[in-house]
């Protein structure tokens, strides 16, 4: 059964835009944390942005300026508008929510299946 569903991948040019959009199951209670992590061949999986409960954000300093992070906490998603995208944005991008079981006793996180972002000429 899918958890968290991706969208809005694809191929675009430097200095052009995507948005990213991922829907995490209603079944996933206390979700806290939600964010946006990439992995491009070859390299380590690393953190894009982040947000938390209250919608404070956070960024990878690589990215800062040109991404946007956003949810929408009634409809449990996560949005990442990507703008100014460059050669070296290219990779899988997984979605990821981390929630709160046992009454907070216990943390558990949820990965998104990944969705290529290409940026090429």
């Amino acid at each position: 059964q899918v958890q968290l569903v991706e969208s809005g991948g694809g191929l675009v040019q430097p200095e052009g835009s995507l948005s990213l959009s991922c829907a995490a199951s209603k079944s996933i209670f206390s979700i806290r944390g939600m964010g946006w992590y990439r992995q491009a061949p070859g390299k380590q999986r690393e953190l894009v942005a982040s947000i938390n409960s209250d919608g404070r954000p956070t960024y990878a300093d690589s990215v800062k300026g040109r991404f946007t992070i956003s949810r929408d906490n009634a409809k449990n998603t996560v949005h990442l508008q990507m703008n100014s995208l460059k050669p070296e944005d290219t990779a899988v991008y997984y979605c990821y929510c981390n929630a709160l079981l046992d009454g907070g006793k216990s943390v558990t996180g949820y990965w998104g299946q990944g969705t290529q972002v290409t940026v090429s000429s």
